[in-house]
């Protein structure tokens, strides 16, 4: 199980990582919500673990953002602010459970627990018209075919699945691998992109180049920017 912890006090962020850690849980933690974000692009999570009062951009723009790209990862939100309109909040912007600071560790174990235990309604499947991406397993069906990718393909398929009808320049590629802990130059980035469009387009999917923007995934047949 893999949780990503958003908390910009290093203390309580160093504790909760450790005791998360006992429990053999794998931990990534971030203290500002522009890493969080990024994170949230690039690598699938079991639970997401996110404090509201962040540098950067704030816990709840990073919950939206996750929530518009159809993510149904589990997110326990932490805050300081024990009121009404801020747990509803919280709840409106997609949180599936709140936990209001100072919190005892058990309680945030349990809480832990449960979400997982609930799971994230398939969360690891992404589909986007006859395609279809497992994160988990690693897996990419056309239809009924399964598409042998390499790891690179594989990575930029599920940014382009995790953003779909979003153009993506190769700045934003260079980064996001950069986030899933790889690094990549343009020449690569190029490579990588003209090897997974010549596995895509006998299937009638492409990646179609917008001039002077980057790159769009579209079916055959679908409305994009003009070129």
């Amino acid at each position: 199980m893999r949780i990503l912890f958003v908390e910009d006090d290093a203390d309580l962020g160093f504790g909760v990582q450790l005791a998360l850690q006992k429990m053999s849980y794998q931990v990534d933690h971030v203290d500002n919500g522009i890493k969080a974000d990024q994170m949230l692009l690039v690598q699938l999570y079991d639970l997401v673990i996110l404090d509201i009062g962040l540098p950067g951009i704030s816990g709840l723009d990073v919950l939206r953002r996750l929530r518009l790209r159809k993510s149904k990862v589990p997110v326990l939100v932490l805050t300081a602010r024990d009121h009404v309109a801020d747990r509803v909040s919280g709840l409106d912007a997609g949180a599936d459970d709140y936990l209001v600071k100072p919190f005892a560790m058990t309680e945030l174990e349990a809480r832990a627990r449960a979400l997982m235990r609930r799971g994230g309604g398939g969360s690891s499947v992404f589909e986007y018209d006859i395609l279809r991406i497992d994160t988990v397993a690693r897996t990419v069906f056309a239809g009924d075919t399964l598409l042998k990718l390499a790891p690179r393909e594989f990575i930029l398929l599920e940014l382009f699945m995790h953003n779909q009808g979003t153009v993506l320049n190769k700045k934003d590629l260079i980064e996001r691998f950069s986030g899933s802990g790889s690094e990549l130059g343009e020449n690569a980035i190029e490579v990588s992109i003209f090897r997974l469009r010549k596995k895509l387009e006998p299937h009638g999917i492409r990646l179609k180049t917008v001039r002077n923007a980057g790159y769009l995934l579209e079916a055959e047949g679908g409305d994009s920017p003009a070129i």
